[in-house]
């Protein structure tokens, strides 16, 4: 039920968020490109951390306000939404942990999420995915849907 409760919060947000300023890819943006909406498919844990830091990289590029940002993960990609989850070691043997980096770029207003079909077949505790990820179905229909709906297709 808490789930459910986070999961109804954050979608309000977004709604609220959108209906704040909508995204036009015809309107300039900054350092001459233009407004985007952008899907960023993560699926790997060890290439977690470099799809992140692109995110934080394309929205200092154009500006918070002028690009809106799902970060849809799945497979052992989904690990970068469990709290306490660790990326790979780095050269000094210390393992990356990804929580102060998905705060920081939910605060710019990037929305993660973090696939059902994942959650179940990798036995993910419910009580551990991060609060700035929101529960879907399939990663990989959402990536789908969202090019649907206009949304450029990032696989870093």
């Amino acid at each position: 039920m808490k789930l459910l409760s986070k999961a109804a919060l954050i979608a309000a947000g977004v709604a609220m968020t959108a209906s704040a300023y909508a995204i036009d890819p015809s309107k300039a943006a900054k350092n001459g490109y233009n407004q985007q909406k952008v899907v960023y498919h993560v699926n790997n844990i060890h290439t977690a951390k470099g799809a992140l830091r692109n995110v934080k990289n394309h929205l200092n590029a154009l500006g918070d306000a002028n690009i809106e940002v799902i970060v849809v993960t799945h497979s052992s990609g989904a690990f970068a939404m469990v709290d306490g989850s660790m990326g790979k070691k780095n050269k000094k043997g210390k393992v990356y942990n990804f929580n102060d980096q998905i705060a920081g770029l939910a605060n710019r207003g990037v929305k993660f999420t973090i696939c059902a079909n994942t959650i179940r077949g990798k036995k993910i505790p419910k009580d551990k995915i991060n609060e700035n990820a929101e529960v879907i179905p399939s990663g990989v229909a959402h990536v789908a849907h969202l090019q649907q709906k206009g949304y450029n297709y990032v696989k870093p």
